[in-house]
């Protein structure tokens, strides 16, 4: 961009200073054919003489006509090369894969080439006048602008290969190498940046993204900074809070779900680390928790398997009859003798065995059938709307008589209504929790209140 503003700048001057010399040129000649002239006048007459001073001022005129010829040519053929040169600039703002942008020292963009709609999803012109902030996140910017100071220390003024995360208009991140300069600006508390920004290869994106969650899953761990919250779950036969489901709850402004989390930390072979992590963190609440309260600890069959589960366990001040493991269908079973073998010392010692989602597809039912869980957990799925879906309550109707002949308790989830409250406790279901009968909640005060909390079927807590 600075080299065709100064092609842009030369040719400017370069026009103005070819009409400046002929026009110098030109005024020249006009005061010797006026002063031979006026020679002429004073001097005898002679024919001689008088073609002498008409060659000489031909001659003149013949050499400024020429010059300006030649140098309108040339102009011509610098035009031409601008334009030329203008074009090819225009073509490469307009299809290059590289985004070309520029700000001033307020880090408000003045400059940004089309490739900002595809990479970021914005147009330039709703970029022109904007922050940079708003394709950065907090952390991301202040990141940047380190990477972009520790590249510039040297008291060089421009960088190349400094990567940096952007965030896309749908709030996607996107990782980039950027090189640029910068450059003397009149406003703004430091100087202007310009420069082009490209998209990084697949694979070093995918490291990228692994190596920041692993950071991320890692400083959450070592830092504690995992929260629990507690759902009531209630017995309908008598109205009481018989146990709690533990939900674990991540510091963060992003909006994730915990499951984002887990889900992500798998994928870089962090699942184990950060659900044992949850787990700490929701025995050691559960200790403020009401003595008559079981606690579901929602767990993946892998981390069953894990042998520090059992001390982990043993050391918390949980009763082991008041410990239920919940098994999630983050992992699929690939083996159950494993599994099996691994949770029946904890069985033998009290614990019980819930399987979560129970109805949402076969591989919950497999769940079922396989261990003969304690506890079934009906999912959302199968609650929602039972009082009026027929099928549905079929299906209710059907597990509640599956629980009863393998001994094993209902927990109706997602109970969201009164209507479907109603339902639940006619087709015999024991146990329901949901947003109805009580949101998770991280405040001891309200866990208290749970010693003498009671519902009827017609009433909310």
């Amino acid at each position: 961009m600075g080299a065709w503003r100064k092609t842009n700048i030369l040719s400017f001057i370069g026009s103005h200073l070819l009409f400046c010399v002929l026009s110098v040129q030109v005024a020249f000649t006009l005061v010797i054919v006026t002063a031979l002239q006026s020679w002429a006048a004073n001097a005898p007459e002679s024919p001689a003489v008088a073609g002498l001073l008409g060659a000489i001022a031909g001659g003149l005129l013949l050499i400024a006509a020429w010059t300006a010829a030649r140098g309108i040519r040339a102009q011509r053929r610098e035009r031409d090369r601008n334009r030329a040169v203008s074009d090819l600039m225009e073509t490469v703002l307009d299809t290059s894969q590289e985004w070309l942008w520029a700000m001033d020292g307020h880090e408000n963009f003045t400059f940004s080439s089309a490739a900002s709609a595809t990479l970021l999803g914005y147009d330039p012109a709703e970029l022109i006048g904007r922050p940079i902030s708003l394709v950065f996140d907090p952390d991301e910017l202040a990141s940047a602008r380190e990477a972009v100071a520790d590249a510039l220390s040297d008291h060089r003024s421009d960088w190349t290969g400094v990567r940096v995360c952007y965030r896309h208009r749908n709030g996607a991140p996107v990782w980039m190498e950027v090189s640029g300069r910068s450059r003397p600006t009149r406003e703004g508390p430091r100087p202007g940046f310009e420069g082009t920004s490209r998209p990084l290869p697949t694979h070093t994106v995918r490291t990228l993204h692994k190596k920041r969650i692993r950071e991320r899953i890692d400083s959450t761990v070592q830092g504690g900074m995992i929260l629990t919250a507690f759902q009531p779950i209630y017995q309908l036969t008598t109205g009481t809070i018989t146990g709690v489901e533990a939900l674990a709850r991540f510091p963060s402004d992003d909006g994730e779900s915990p499951d984002h989390w887990f889900n992500e930390a798998t994928s870089v072979g962090l699942g184990g680390e950060l659900e044992f992590a949850a787990l700490e963190a929701a025995l050691r609440k559960a200790a403020k928790l009401p003595e008559h309260l079981y606690v579901a600890l929602n767990l993946s069959p892998d981390t069953c398997l894990d042998p520090r589960l059992p001390k982990l366990l043993k050391r918390s001040s949980l009763a082991a009859d008041r410990i239920v493991l919940e098994l999630t269908e983050r992992l699929a079973v690939d083996e159950y003798v494993p599994l099996l073998a691994s949770l029946e010392p904890m069985r033998q010692c009290g614990l019980r065995i819930a399987v979560d989602d129970a109805g949402s597809g076969f591989a919950s039912m497999r769940h079922v059938l396989q261990l003969r869980p304690d506890i079934i957990k009906l999912d959302r799925s199968l609650i929602a709307g039972i009082d009026i879906d027929q099928g549905q309550r079929a299906l209710g109707a059907a597990m509640v008589e599956f629980a009863h002949q393998i001994d094993a308790q209902i927990v109706a989830e997602g109970i969201e209504t009164q209507a479907e409250l109603t339902a639940v406790t006619q087709l015999g279901m024991t146990s329901g929790q949901g947003y109805f009968l009580g949101r998770p909640t991280l405040h001891p005060a309200d866990w208290a209140a749970w010693q003498s909390t009671r519902i009827s079927g017609s009433k909310t807590p």
